[in-house]
């Protein structure tokens, strides 16, 4: 399938698909991923596809969480305002008067995340971090009979309301959930790029589920795929913003491929690790060392499967983590992509059985 990336990140971004509701973002998936290999789903709800090159063994995972951090609705007041908790992890300061969309069984409401405003707060209290529980959404219902009415009921997701664009600088992209749906585009992009050239292995794309609460599909997408090695593709934090200081920017947007050295859910496999810095330097692919003491990825279950798997985390550089608006660079994308796809047309049985030697 030949296919326009933009289109591709523009589809899966814009699909709704917070945990435990993947299901847009995993018929996006289906689409892309028909022609290159055998498609299944574990019963959480994470789609395998399985693609066999000239061996059936090694067993090469390759993998990225579908979920995107969104809401649920818990409750609508008498005055029909919806009362919430979040999927994943959010910053309360970022969603005032932030548009999200709630998916009823009736179609899609449109809400604003209202809170009380700082003009009537005494200043004692406007000095206080927001919490999520002071906060509300507002779907102009003006009775909790008549938010019913709607559709809206408790359990329903939320998502945010965001168009995918590029900016003046076409390189720049602005979207929500490249978190992970940018790990998701590079998994079909190389796999579709390897479905006509020989790799010495099979690969399996594992697109997970729940994986920001709680890595939940890396853990059942691992046991049912029991790789011999896995790489996980992700989203990782691009710190090259005003109020960091030049000493303490550990990755840019633009530089490249981020190969993760640390983080506090992985020590990846030394060996899998030298391999992906290796062809980067022999395909003159610039690359990032990612080595942090914050954040983690499905990588935390993946490598603890079984008894263990080789495991190494390949990120594209992203800033505002998060939000209703993430930014990537496409060029930083692609690299991702022809890095990935290099060292899988390496990792035959001798280099994979090496890995743990």
């Amino acid at each position: 399938m030949n296919f326009d990336t933009l289109k591709l990140l523009k589809e899966l971004t814009e699909a709704d698909a917070p945990s435990g509701y993947e299901r847009e973002a995993r018929e996006v998936l289906k689409r892309y991923l028909k022609d290159a290999g055998e498609i299944k789903t574990d019963k959480l709800g994470s789609l395998i596809c399985r693609q066999k090159g000239s061996s059936e063994t090694p067993r090469i995972m390759l993998t990225a969480h579908m979920d995107e951090i969104g809401f649920m609705v818990k409750g609508i007041t008498p005055g029909g305002f919806l009362k919430f908790l979040p999927l994943g992890g959010w910053f309360a300061q970022v969603l005032p008067a932030k548009r999200v969309k709630v998916k009823t069984t009736k179609g899609n409401i449109l809400g604003v995340i209202g809170s009380k405003p700082p003009h009537l707060m005494e200043p004692a209290e406007a000095k206080k971090p927001l919490s999520l529980d002071n906060l509300f959404i507002d779907i102009g219902a003006g009775s909790k009979k008549e938010a019913e009415s709607f559709g809206v009921k408790p359990g329903d997701p939320v998502v945010p309301v965001a168009e995918f664009m590029a900016l003046r600088n076409p390189d720049c992209l602005i979207g929500k959930a490249f978190d992970n749906r940018a790990g998701c585009a590079v998994m079909v992009k190389v796999l579709n790029n390897l479905k006509s050239e020989k790799h010495p292995n099979t690969i399996y794309g594992v697109a997970t589920a729940q994986e920001e609460v709680g890595l939940r599909g890396a853990k059942t997408g691992t046991f049912a795929v029991n790789p011999d090695a896995a790489i996980v593709l992700e989203c990782r934090i691009a710190n090259d913003f005003p109020g960091v200081e030049a000493q303490d920017i550990y990755s840019r947007m633009g530089k490249g491929p981020q190969i993760t050295f640390h983080d506090p859910g992985l020590i990846p496999n030394r060996k899998l690790r030298d391999l992906f810095t290796k062809t980067a330097r022999k395909k003159s692919i610039p690359y990032q060392v990612y080595a942090v003491n914050t954040g983690g990825t499905d990588a935390g279950e993946v490598h603890k499967s079984r008894s263990g798997v080789p495991t190494i985390v390949i990120g594209v550089p992203t800033r505002y983590f998060h939000s209703h608006a993430g930014m990537i660079r496409k060029q930083d994308f692609e690299q991702v992509v022809e890095l990935v796809t290099e060292v899988l047309k390496q990792m035959d049985h001798t280099l994979v059985t090496g890995l743990t030697q």
